[in-house]
């Protein structure tokens, strides 16, 4: 036992370098490290489980795997939909995910064989537009446009076997709608419940008892336009939650690009200086750097302090960022099959 006292007594200090090595402050991200993908299908739909497990789905009926961190792919056609726009995607491990539809047919598929095969879950009326999903364990929320003046709100509590539009889903304006830019106008935290409506009629819409009631905030939007508003929400911490956006006919304009809430969502601002620089459709929090990541057409912006200023970080443009599933990494895709790893 003694010749291992002195490697015992190195122990501590090893495990404390290590420690110091986890909790380096690093001043900004690198960029995005791209990944050569065998499709040019346009992805919104993004869903990140590991640094390998990585899912994502998109336009002409795409779905894409891989399990080495993006140097392979597996990809496909869902059940022949080739014309089929499949905006969000949630992955529950390397062989189960679900699939949402944005347009006509409103529809969710599920595969639990890595991709092999696509079930169909869900099929909305023929005017259904779906929008985005959010997942808490097995419990899942859909959120689409307004239909008879109700918005669609779709619950699964099977992990997206069955889904059921809730009766207690909120009272909607008529041609009430949220972006399906990047599948991620919809939160779901605990018993919570945020979605985005946009355009014309913005505002932030809450549950605090699993969608059974809803409250309502218009956004203090100086104008209201059809093509602008909110397009991503993410919950940063209890009292913390953010949202992006702008114009999508304007992706250089920075007026309303980004809203944030410091009391739990009881109350919204927009950032009315060093706001990120264009139109932004996706937005996530890396907790190790306390880092914002925000994502559009024109390129990708970070913050360092929950969004009270803002940088430019790249000119690669995306549709939608997401955080790993372990936290551990950032990942974003877009147009022509472009996938990304943030490098820092």
């Amino acid at each position: 036992m003694r010749k291992f006292l002195p490697f015992l007594l190195l122990i501590p200090l090893l495990l404390a370098c290590d420690e110091n090595r986890k909790h380096t402050v690093i001043e900004r991200p690198i960029g995005w490290q791209l990944k050569e993908t065998p499709t040019d299908a346009s992805l919104r739909g993004l869903s990140v489980l590991t640094n390998n497990i990585i899912w994502a789905s998109g336009s002409k009926g795409t779905w894409l795997r891989s399990l080495d961190g993006g140097e392979t792919w597996n990809t496909g056609i869902i059940a022949g939909m080739d014309s089929v726009d499949f905006r969000d995607i949630i992955a529950f491990d390397a062989s189960t995910a679900v699939v949402m539809s944005s347009g006509q047919p409103a529809v969710i598929y599920k595969t639990i064989d890595g991709g092999q095969h696509w079930d169909l879950k869900y099929q909305g009326p023929s005017y259904a537009f779906l929008d985005g999903m959010a997942f808490i364990g097995d419990r899942g929320y859909a959120i689409g446009d307004e239909v008879e003046g109700k918005w669609m709100v779709l619950l699964s509590k099977d992990k997206g076997d069955t889904w059921t539009w809730l009766e207690t889903s909120p009272q909607a304006p008529k041609g009430a709608g949220s972006f399906a830019a990047s599948g991620s106008s919809i939160v779901a935290d605990q018993e919570n419940v945020w979605f985005v409506a946009a355009g014309m009629h913005s505002a932030i819409y809450h549950s605090a008892d699993r969608g059974t009631r809803w409250t309502k905030q218009v956004l203090p939007l100086d104008s209201l336009k059809e093509s602008a508003g909110i397009f991503s929400l993410f919950k940063v911490s209890d009292q913390t939650l953010v949202g992006v956006g702008g114009d999508f006919l304007s992706a250089n304009e920075r007026s309303n690009t980004f809203l944030a809430s410091d009391n739990g969502g009881k109350d919204w601002s927009f950032a009315t200086e060093n706001a990120p620089s264009g139109y932004r459709s996706g937005v996530v929090y890396y907790p190790f750097q306390h880092w914002l990541i925000a994502v559009g057409p024109n390129g990708t912006d970070f913050s360092k302090d929950v969004g009270k200023n803002w940088e430019r970080l790249s000119e690669e443009g995306f549709h939608t960022v997401k955080l790993c599933r372990s936290y551990k990494n950032v990942w974003a895709s877009g147009s022509g099959g472009k996938i990304a790893r943030l490098e820092f």
